[in-house]
């Protein structure tokens, strides 16, 4: 979940925002984002819905994601 913070920043979105529109803690948020924690899979659907994204791009590594660039 290490794009998470990218891809929620090129959204416009805090941590507060995105943590409130999925019913979840910043906490959590922020441990998402460091790769301390995973969301739960009930909740991925909504991120993706909100971050306009998909799973996969959540997921997919920091290499794959430079290539994209």
């Amino acid at each position: 979940m290490l794009r998470l913070k990218m891809i929620r920043e090129k959204r416009g979105l805090s941590q507060m925002d995105l943590a409130r529109a999925i019913d979840v803690s910043q906490q959590a948020v922020a441990k998402w984002e460091v790769g301390e924690a995973l969301p739960r899979a009930d909740k991925l659907p909504q991120l993706t819905s909100i971050l306009g994204c998909t799973i996969d791009d959540l997921f997919r590594d920091n290499e794959n994601a430079a290539s994209e660039r």
